[in-house]
Order: structure tokens, then C-alpha cells, then sequence
């Protein structure tokens, strides 16, 4: 159990954070887990079924050669416990690559309209909700402009 949160810990706030918690947590194979695509997990669940259907994943490909399972039992649909839920979620809205990559446009002076461009977004305004800590306030260019314009 020890050795089991230490490997939790030293993973958190990586890029694989997600990946070690759901391969811990549910004993799926490394080959069947990098080929889960997110129409493979189920984060909700079907809380009000009889009986209730839990949030899971479907265990039924792997990056084997036909991409097969290793066996035709090893096809499974897996509940995911509540912290691979939770990691999950975050991972799934996170991006963090793409967060990366809207704070480094932003940092750049980019204008906002060409980041939310960039991101394929419909409009700033999304951009602005989904990445606001990455997004520089627009209310400091008016203090740098009036900074150069009165030499201070």
C-alpha cells in the first residue's frame, strides 16, 4: 500500500498522472491502456439505471498487432474508481499541451481573437472561459500603452 502512494505521488502533476493512476487503480494492461480513446470511457455512468451502471472503461483493444486484446477473455468493461474518475475528468479538460501552448501565444501578445483562431474555438469568448488563467487580463495593455506614452 506504501509503495503504492509514492508511486501515486511522485507522479502527480506530470504529464502521465492520469495514465499511472488509471493503470494502478483498475490492472489493465500498458498495451490495451494506450489504446483507449475517450469513446472507450464512460465518466457519468447511469446512476439512475436498475441497477445503477458506474463510470468505466472498456478494456476491449490493445496496440497489439490487429489490435486485439491479448486474449478473447481479456475483453472487459472495467468500473473506474472515483480517483480515476476525478483524474480523468481533469485530464480530459485540461489539455495540458494545449494550455501550454494558448499561455505561450498569450505571454507573446498574441490578441486574444487569434489565440481563440488558433484553438479552433467559435468565438473569445470560449476562449476566454476555458482558458482564462492562461490568458493575459486584457485591462493591463492599457496600462503598458500609457506607460510608453508617458515615458515611465
Amino acid at each position: 500500500m506504501a509503495q503504492a502512494g509514492e508511486v501515486l505521488e511522485a507522479a502527480e502533476g506530470r504529464s502521465l498522472y492520469a495514465y499511472v493512476v488509471v493503470s494502478l487503480l483498475t490492472g489493465a494492461r500498458t498495451e490495451e491502456l494506450r489504446a483507449l480513446t475517450w469513446d472507450h470511457v464512460d465518466l457519468e455512468g447511469l446512476p439512475d439505471a436498475t441497477p445503477p451502471v458506474p463510470p468505466y472503461v472498456a478494456v476491449w483493444r490493445s496496440v497489439r498487432a490487429g489490435g486485439d486484446t491479448k486474449t478473447r477473455k481479456s475483453r472487459r468493461t472495467l468500473a473506474l474508481p472515483q480517483r480515476c474518475v476525478d483524474v480523468l475528468r481533469q485530464h480530459r479538460d485540461e489539455h495540458e499541451l494545449r494550455r501550454s501552448f494558448v499561455s505561450l501565444l498569450s505571454d507573446s501578445g498574441v490578441p486574444l481573437e487569434e489565440i481563440s483562431r488558433l484553438v479552433g474555438h467559435s468565438s473569445t469568448a470560449v476562449t476566454e472561459l476555458v482558458y482564462r488563467k492562461q490568458i493575459r487580463p486584457v485591462l493591463q495593455g492599457g496600462a503598458v500603452v500609457m506607460d510608453q506614452i508617458f515615458n515611465t
